[in-house]
C-alpha cells in the first residue's frame, strides 16, 4: 500500500512517519457538497485512516456543476449526499474506512458526530452550525478548519484550541436573517469551492501529521480576479467561547426552520427527535397524498406541496422559500405522526 502514497511520502513535510500518522487519523467532514466533496476526495486519496461524512441533503442537478463526488445517476436515484459520497469514495481507496451519515448537525448530536475525531472539517453553508462546531472543537480540544465559498471568492482559517483565536473571535454573533448573501442570491462558480476546499485539505494534512507550519490567518481568495489575501485573526477579549462559555447550546431549541442554500427549499427539524420508522410513516401518509419510499427518505406530495422526510425526522419542503408554510405543513402532516409512532 505504501506505493499508493509514494509520491507524497517523498515530500520531507510528510515522509513515512507522516504517512503513518495520516493512516492512524480520523477526520469528520460536516457537509459534503462543494467544499466537503473536495476535502473528502483529498483526505481519502491522501490515506487518512477514517473519514466520516455527515450531510443532510439529497443530490440534485444544480449541485453537479461544483460538487465533485456526484453524478447524474445519483440525482436520478435521489441519493442522499452522504450515501453517494461514501459509495464513490470507497471505490477511490478501499483501505480507508469511509462512513456516510445522513443527518443534520445540531447540539443534540454534535458530540456523537465528532467523538474520536482528530480533526473536524467544515463543508457547510451556514454560520449557525459553524458556531456549534466551534464550541465542540473548543470543548473537546479537536482542531477544525473553517471554509466558505460564495460567488467567485472564499476564505479559510484553521482553529486550533488553545493555540489560535476561535471562530467566535471572527464572528461574535449570528447576523440577522438575510443580512449575508447566499448562493441563492449571489450564485457560486465551481472553482471557488475547489480552491478553498483544497486549501482546507492542506491544512488538515499539516495538522494531522503534526506539522508546525499551520496557517494562523484568514486566507481569502477571489478566483475570478486571481487575488489571494491574508488577514491576521486577533483574540477577542470578551469572546465567550474562548472563556469556556459555549452559547451555541442556546441556538437550537424545538422545531426550527431554515432556508437551504441553493435549493429553493426549506428544512424543518426538531432536535428532540432522534429517529423514525419510514415504513410506518409512509403507511400513515398514504391516505393523504402521493407517497414514495426509498431506504433513505420518503417523498410525499399533497395539495401541490412536495416534501421529503428523512429517518431523523427532518422535512424538506421543495420549491419554496416560505418558512411559515414549511412549519405549518410539518405540524399538520408530520410532527403528530412522528410523536405517535415514537409513542410520545
Amino acid at each position: 500500500m505504501i506505493d499508493r502514497y509514494s509520491r507524497q511520502i517523498l515530500l520531507p513535510e510528510i515522509g513515512e512517519k507522516g504517512q503513518r500518522k495520516l493512516g492512524n487519523s480520523s477526520a469528520v467532514i460536516i457537509g459534503c457538497g462543494g467544499l466537503g466533496g473536495i476535502i473528502a476526495t483529498s483526505l481519502v486519496r491522501t490515506g487518512v485512516g477514517k473519514v466520516k461524512l455527515v450531510d443532510r441533503d439529497i443530490v440534485e442537478y444544480h449541485n453537479l456543476h461544483r460538487q465533485i463526488l456526484f453524478n447524474e445517476e445519483d440525482v436520478k436515484n435521489k441519493l442522499p449526499k452522504a450515501v453517494a459520497a461514501e459509495r464513490n469514495l470507497k471505490k477511490v481507496n478501499s483501505s480507508v474506512e469511509v462512513e456516510g451519515i445522513v443527518a443534520d448537525v445540531h447540539n443534540a448530536n454534535i458530540e456523537s458526530m465528532v467523538a474520536g475525531a482528530d480533526i473536524i472539517m467544515d463543508g457547510l453553508d451556514n454560520l449557525e452550525t459553524r458556531f456549534i462546531i466551534n464550541d465542540a472543537s473548543l470543548k473537546y480540544k479537536i482542531p477544525w478548519v473553517y471554509g466558505g465559498a460564495l460567488a467567485t471568492s472564499g476564505m479559510t482559517a484553521s482553529i486550533i484550541p488553545g493555540e489560535t483565536p476561535c471562530f467566535r473571535c471572527i464572528y461574535p454573533s449570528l447576523p440577522s436573517h438575510g443580512a449575508i448573501p447566499t448562493c441563492d442570491t449571489a450564485g457560486v462558480i465551481g472553482p471557488a469551492p475547489f480552491i478553498i476546499g483544497s486549501l482546507q485539505s492542506v491544512e488538515a494534512i499539516k495538522i494531522l501529521t503534526g506539522n508546525k507550519d499551520i496557517n494562523r490567518d484568514i486566507i481569502a481568495v477571489d478566483v475570478w480576479r486571481g487575488n489571494f489575501s491574508r488577514f491576521e485573526i486577533a483574540y477577542r477579549p470578551d469572546c465567550p467561547a474562548c472563556q469556556g462559555e459555549y452559547k451555541s447550546s442556546q441556538i437550537q431549541t424545538g422545531v426550527r426552520t431554515e432556508i437551504l442554500c441553493g435549493q429553493n427549499s426549506v428544512q424543518v427539524s426538531d432536535p428532540g427527535i432522534d429517529s423514525i420508522s419510514l415504513i410506518k410513516l409512509a403507511e400513515s401518509l398514504k391516505p393523504l397524498g402521493e407517497v414514495s419510499r426509498k431506504r433513505f427518505a420518503i417523498r410525499f406530495i399533497t395539495d401541490r406541496h412536495e416534501m421529503v422526510i428523512f429517518p431523523d425526522g427532518r422535512l424538506i419542503l421543495k420549491n419554496s422559500f416560505d418558512e411559515s408554510l414549511a412549519a405549518a405543513l410539518y405540524a399538520k402532516y408530520i410532527k403528530a405522526r412522528i410523536e405517535g409512532l415514537n409513542g410520545k
